[in-house]
């Protein structure tokens, strides 16, 4: 039941989907529904809620090997197929204003965040993040939010590999420019580029990007 109500969330808003229809996509009676979630709709769109919240968690849970462009684009791999499946619920779930919206709900998203947070200030290996460290990833996975909420408005353009490229180089841009305000993250950047090598996308950033700021040399 909950995976049919889990496909049902992920292509219809909420309050467009009631017990009757997950009853019928899983092939059980109506009362049985009711009898595995007595709170009704509100409890069983919580359930499905958890369970999604539960897999876009683990989507930044990746071994600690490599350079960590190469783990942040497996895990937004994984987090974009999610986005992809179930992009009417996503919206949904991200955009907020259900009739099914309560402070649990949003409680739950919220886990999601920073959780997520917590998964790449692992990756940074950094035991205690200051707060210009913490906030530099946080404003990153909303801006990961943003982006796949504006793909999906945008008819899944650019290609999800292009979006996944484009998000990683702006988590290296911002780690950059917090790094020139705070000795932390500066030790963050430093650790990341030894790993990086010249055909990854660091280096191709790098390549792009240097031609265009060439000219502010004088600014120096």
């Amino acid at each position: 039941m909950l995976e049919s109500a889990l496909g049902l969330f992920a292509h219809r808003a909420p309050e467009e989907v009631n017990l009757d229809d997950v009853a019928e996509a899983a092939g059980v009676s109506r009362p049985l529904v009711y009898r595995y979630f007595p709170g009704g709709k509100q409890q069983l769109y919580e359930a499905a809620l958890r369970s999604a919240a539960d897999e876009l968690e683990q989507c930044f849970a990746e071994p600690p090997q490599g350079p960590l462009t190469q783990r942040l684009s497996r895990a937004l791999d994984r987090y974009l197929a999610f986005v992809d499946q179930h992009d009417t619920g996503f919206s949904a779930l991200l955009q907020g204003g259900s009739v099914v919206e309560t402070s649990r709900t949003t409680a739950i998203v919220d886990g999601v965040r920073r959780a997520a947070a917590d998964h790449i200030l692992v990756h940074l290996d950094v035991p205690e993040p200051g707060p210009r460290l913490r906030m530099t990833v946080r404003m990153w996975i909303t801006s990961v939010e943003a982006a796949s909420l504006i793909w999906l408005d945008e008819e899944k353009q650019p290609p999800l590999d292009e979006l996944r490229d484009t998000l990683v180089e702006q988590f290296m841009a911002v780690l950059v420019t917090t790094a020139g305000r705070d000795e932390q993250t500066a030790g963050v950047v430093r650790w990341a580029l030894a790993l990086e090598t010249p055909d990854g996308p660091v280096g191709g950033l790098a390549r792009r990007v240097l031609p265009v700021v060439s000219d502010a040399a004088h600014l120096l």
